[in-house]
């Protein structure tokens, strides 16, 4: 019984300090515990002391503090600039109610538990930051002018060519803004209630991808490029490049590039001048008269050209041997798009037709007509295929060697660039007519020439008037045309020979010429003289009877021509008589008046 009684007594008097503490506890925390309505002692918003303040001083004393900010800068720093910046430029705008709110809540609570609380905050403080809007669009506006100002790209370590010597140019890193970042900031900082420290803005640098040290390899080739000449064979053909045009040719590294090539304007004007010596165009399987004139299949010819890329690559690789400096110049084939044996499949083995015409005219109009007829020789019609003269030969211009010679307009003639081209249609027509082709356009001329065959001429007239037949048989045409001394000729070749017979009409008169008076003071008044006769209007036709090899009818037709007649010109008196003419003519008239009453 003696030993429990000291355990007894310990425990009472622990339970007695516990209890004494509790109530000190409560004591302490009563008197801290300070009135609900005021703000903790020790409460900062936005950087302004608003402890012990009763809520709504606390929040007009905050209002009217940013109020009095709203146009007052904040200074930003970044890369070394400094930038000031308005919260009223941006809208920027605080929730003071919603932090006075906050503010309460650090306070709150039951008395002795509301003391406690008061009494952390007042000695560690607590600082209470406002939530904050701003204008989207003014803040993206604001910075994209900071980061224009700020953000500078990084350049990346390149070569370059001083003469013929390869330097290197280290990189240079950049740096951007980090907008989101910075945004934040931005807002956060113009929210704010202090001013006069700078804030600096979040930025990234940029860093350089290649370095120095990655073109070194690169620096190695360049300058091994450039140390000796290079020769570009091609067969027993050399072209020496000496250092600087090796030099010229070389695409050093640059903008993130590692490795230098044979590349650049300097290439592209050299490999320009290359392509013109190396190349050699295709020509297309072709047709030459041989013997008894009948057409032979020329053969067709590859083409070549420089292959700039192999070139290029070559001259690289022997440009940056040390030795060896041989690059062999690389060319592509380009085939002739008719081949021999498509020439050959054309199925074009006899003459059809050939019909020449005398020249006639000036040496002017006989230019114009070797002209044509060279730029009408070759052509090939398909089956099925149409000719056209004005296709074949083109406008007449004076820039392909085109003079100026007589041609019919309406019902006169004028000089022109081109004329006497209109016989060359009426030769192309008239081979056409004979070979028995399908003929689809034909303009007879305004008059009757009487050295072409009767109702068979044909005029043309860029670009309205033209000569055209279809290939109606199942072999391509050939046209051929040529000259002599004597006249044209054009021929007309094919597979398909046909039997034509024509029998034209006589030619009849329709009309008296039409009349044209010209008025001439050198003729006197009254008196008549007869310039140029003129020629009557007329009309024939030609029937045309078209047979195939076989004998089967092909065409029976009838082929119409009128021809308007030529001026009858007339030049009429308009001068008056003299007064001697006048008694001269009275007298002479009074005379044979005398005369006629003496006779018996």
């Amino acid at each position: 019984m003696r030993r429990e009684r000291p355990l007894w007594l310990a425990a009472r008097w622990a339970l007695l300090a516990l209890a004494g503490a509790v109530v000190l506890a409560a004591l302490v925390g009563q008197v801290f515990a300070g009135s609900p309505s005021r703000l903790a002692g020790g409460v900062t918003i936005a950087g302004v002391d608003v402890g012990g303040l009763p809520a709504d001083e606390a929040l007009a004393r905050l209002e009217a503090q940013a109020a009095a900010l709203a146009h007052e800068p904040v200074a930003f720093t970044a890369a070394g600039q400094r930038f000031e910046i308005e919260a009223a430029q941006l809208g920027v705008r605080a929730d003071w109610a919603g932090a006075v709110e906050s503010a309460q809540r650090e306070g709150e609570g039951f008395g002795p538990v509301r003391g406690f609380k008061r009494l952390a905050t007042r000695f560690f403080g607590t600082e209470i930051a406002p939530s904050t809007t701003a204008y989207a669009s003014a803040l993206d506006y604001k910075l994209d002018e900071l980061a224009a100002t700020i953000d500078r790209d990084h350049v990346e370590a390149r070569l370059e060519l001083r003469g013929l010597e390869i330097e290197t140019v280290p990189g240079q890193s950049g740096l951007r803004l980090d907008r989101e970042a910075a945004g934040r900031t931005i807002v956060r900082s113009l929210a704010s209630l202090e001013r006069g420290v700078p804030v600096a803005l979040p930025v990234q640098v940029d860093p350089v991808e290649v370095t120095a040290a990655d073109l070194a390899p690169a620096a190695a080739q360049a300058r091994t490029a450039v140390s000796a000449p290079v020769r570009l064979a091609s067969g027993e053909t050399r072209w020496r490049l000496p250092r600087s045009r090796i030099a010229s040719l070389l695409s050093l590294p640059k903008d993130g590039a590692t490795r230098i090539a044979i590349a650049g304007p300097g290439a592209e004007t050299y490999f320009e001048q290359l392509r013109k010596i190396v190349k050699r165009d295709p020509v297309d399987a072709g047709f030459r008269l041989g013997k008894a004139n009948l057409p032979q299949v020329v053969p067709a010819k590859d083409g070549i050209i420089l292959d700039v890329p192999a070139t290029a690559k070559a001259l690289l690789a022997a440009a940056t041997s040390p030795s060896g400096r041989i690059a062999q110049l690389a060319v592509r084939p380009v085939a002739a798009e008719r081949t021999t044996a498509e020439a050959a499949a054309m199925g074009i083995t006899e003459r059809l037709s050939s019909y020449g015409t005398p020249y006639a005219g000036t040496a002017d109009r006989i230019t114009n007509l070797r002209l044509a007829v060279a730029a009408l020789d070759g052509t090939l019609v398909p089956p099925g295929g149409t000719f056209s003269l004005n296709a074949a030969v083109g406008e007449r211009t004076a820039e392909l060697g085109y003079r100026s010679a007589p041609v019919i307009y309406g019902n006169e003639y004028r000089e022109d660039i081109g004329g006497g081209v209109s016989q060359v249609a009426t030769t192309v027509f008239n081979a056409a007519w004979e070979a028995g082709l399908k003929l689809t356009e034909r303009n007879p001329h305004a008059f009757y020439i009487s050295r072409y065959q009767l109702g068979r001429d044909a005029t043309v007239n860029w670009p309205d008037l033209d000569v055209k037949f279809v290939n109606s048989t199942k072999s391509w045409l050939l046209v051929k045309g040529g000259y002599d001394d004597q006249g044209i000729t054009v021929s007309i070749y094919g597979g398909e020979r046909r039997r034509v017979v024509s029998v034209p009409s006589s030619l009849r008169f329709t009309g008296p010429p039409p009349v044209r008076r010209v008025k001439d003071p050198t003729l006197a008044k009254g008196k008549t003289v007869v310039e140029e006769p003129g020629t009557q209007s007329s009309a024939t036709s030609v029937k045309r009877t078209v047979y195939a090899e076989n004998g089967d009818l092909l065409y029976d037709e009838t082929w119409n021509t009128s021809y308007r007649g030529e001026y009858k010109v007339i030049r009429v008196g308009t001068k008056k008589p003299t007064t001697e003419e006048q008694i001269a003519a009275l007298l002479a008239a009074a005379a044979a008046a005398a005369a006629a009453t003496t006779q018996p």
